[in-house]
């Protein structure tokens, strides 16, 4: 079966379409002429809408893609000569060619360990300790993604103890949100408690994955870190001149809480997922499914068959270890629709 004609439910939540609310507040938006370059009342309301979720002043930027928030906004945190610590599994290192260190000019990926996709304290102690002169980069940021590359959350008091760990030595803490919905809506907190006050300094708030066609937010708590940041949007190509079709989805994601809406239920359809592949079928998951990711440990021949049946998901780290990943638009059938391939060819 072609990719075009394949089922990819379970192969990212980048396949999913956009939700119905982001595409009717788009539509809306699609009516006469405004100002461009973010000078509208979508934009603006965008913006004020964050500073009431997170409950808290903080200045707020749009960009095309999560690369470039990422990029972006570590090149804002760092001189060319200062490296960024993260995990080895993070999406900075793995999946964005080389972006950070590009949009830097320079600034160095320290790689670290840590299980479950989270970063190690001890690991970092002892990379700091091995930069320490000045023929090496100075360490100046620490990345962490939440939810994880491995569908796995930080809770507040681990962010806490991170961010501790990087204010000590003079660093400042990063937050890859892709999944920052998820992890929210798992862990049923305020999105402040995993963020600014547990002294995250600047976060990328992911859309794209949670119903948004395309869209991020990059949200710094301390505004001074920000200060010509418009400057480097321009120049890195991320300045929407029709700013309002950018904006006017997340008014209708944030809208209503729909963006936690879609989170838990992406995080209820990976559960459900886990607990019928691992009672059903008697497959292994990898990592505690926290999020909206399901790992499990799948035998190569099941997996091909499963492909040939149009099945499109990814072998992830492990020579026999696949990703399956729940979108907001997963439906218990398509679910059952995979479980029912799985009986047949489980044997």
């Amino acid at each position: 079966m072609s990719q075009a004609g394949g089922r990819h439910k379970f192969a990212s939540d980048n396949t999913a379409g956009i939700c119905p609310e982001a595409w009717a507040a788009l539509e809306k938006a699609n009516t006469s002429e405004v100002p461009s370059y973010g000078e509208d009342q979508w934009t603006e309301r965008v913006c004020d809408r964050i500073r009431e979720i997170f409950e808290t002043d903080c200045d707020v930027y749009f960009v095309f893609n999560g690369t470039a928030a990422n990029a972006l906004a570590l090149a804002q945190l760092c001189h060319s000569f200062e490296s960024v610590i993260c995990h080895e599994h993070s999406h900075i290192h793995t999946d964005e060619c080389g972006a950070p260190e590009f949009f830097t000019n320079g600034s160095k990926l320290l790689l670290i360990d840590g299980a479950n996709g989270k970063i190690d304290i001890g690991q970092a102690e002892v990379m700091i300790a091995r930069q320490n002169e000045l023929h090496s980069h100075k360490p100046r940021a620490i990345s962490i993604t939440q939810s994880t590359e491995l569908g796995t959350i930080y809770a507040p008091e681990e962010v806490a103890a991170i961010s501790g760990f990087a204010r000590d030595r003079e660093m400042l803490l990063h937050m890859d949100g892709a999944r920052f919905a998820n992890a929210v809506a798992a862990l049923n907190c305020a999105s402040k408690a995993i963020t600014w006050e547990v002294g995250v300094d600047v976060l990328c708030f992911g859309g794209t994955k949670n119903g948004l066609a395309a869209g991020e937010l990059v949200i710094f708590f301390k505004k001074e870190l920000s200060r010509e940041f418009d400057y480097r949007l321009k120049q890195g190509g991320q300045l929407g001149s029709k700013m309002r079709f950018l904006a006017a989805p997340w008014l209708g994601l944030l809208t209503d809480d729909v963006w936690l809406w879609n989170a838990q239920h992406a995080n209820r359809a990976a559960r459900q997922l886990a607990n019928r592949l691992k009672t059903e079928a008697k497959i292994d998951i990898v990592f505690s499914v926290e999020a909206n990711a399901v790992f499990v440990r799948m035998n190569e021949k099941l997996a091909r068959d499963l492909h040939a049946r149009g099945w499109h998901f990814y072998k992830f780290i492990e020579p026999d270890v696949y990703r399956l990943m729940c979108s907001w638009s997963v439906t218990d059938q398509d679910i059952s629709d995979f479980m029912a391939d799985v009986a047949a060819l489980n044997h």
